[in-house]
Formats: C-alpha cells, structure tokens, sequence
C-alpha cells in the first residue's frame, strides 16, 4: 500500500533515515506497526477493563474524587519533600 506523505513529513523522515542508514519507508512501516499494536493492546485493556465493571469485579469511581485524591497525593508530596507535614483539614480545600 502507498502512503503519500506531506512534505514536510517527508523531511522530517530524512534526517532520522540518514543518521540510522535505513529507508524512510522503513521507518513509516515501523511508526504505523508500532501504533497499530498500542492500539490494539489500548483496546483490549479498555475492552477488560469495561468487562470487569459490568460483571462488579471493580467499580467505577467518580471523576471529581479521583481529582481530589490526585491533588492531595500531590500536595502531600510536595509538603514532604519540603519538610513539611500537612493537617488533614489542610487537604480537604477551601470550605
């Protein structure tokens, strides 16, 4: 199969295929398998994973409390590496 290539994609293509000696169209073939397989890997972990919340094996957690746990993780290292200790009201936010 032919794939046509912007110029610009072109000459980006000719610098790695110089310093590596190999063909510019090796290096496509080798980016478009690469990317079909995190794909297809990306796919079968979100298909498990989907499968595995409407079976009840895992539930599903809220967007915004994930956010929040994030956050605190975060801050709480940042105060530890800091040499800090954070109240747990501190992590809570503004009320």
């Amino acid at each position: 199969m032919a794939v046509k290539r912007k110029p610009e994609t072109e000459s980006r293509l000719q610098e790695p295929a110089a310093s590596t000696g190999r063909a510019p169209d090796e290096l496509v073939e080798e980016a478009i398998s690469g990317y079909l397989a995190e794909l297809s890997q990306l796919r079968n972990t979100l298909d498990r994973r989907y499968d595995q919340i409407k079976s009840g094996k895992v539930q599903p957690i809220d967007g915004e409390g994930a956010f929040t746990r994030l956050r605190n993780k975060k801050s709480q290292s940042l105060a530890f590496m800091h040499g800090f200790v954070l109240h747990p009201d501190t992590l809570a936010g503004p009320k």
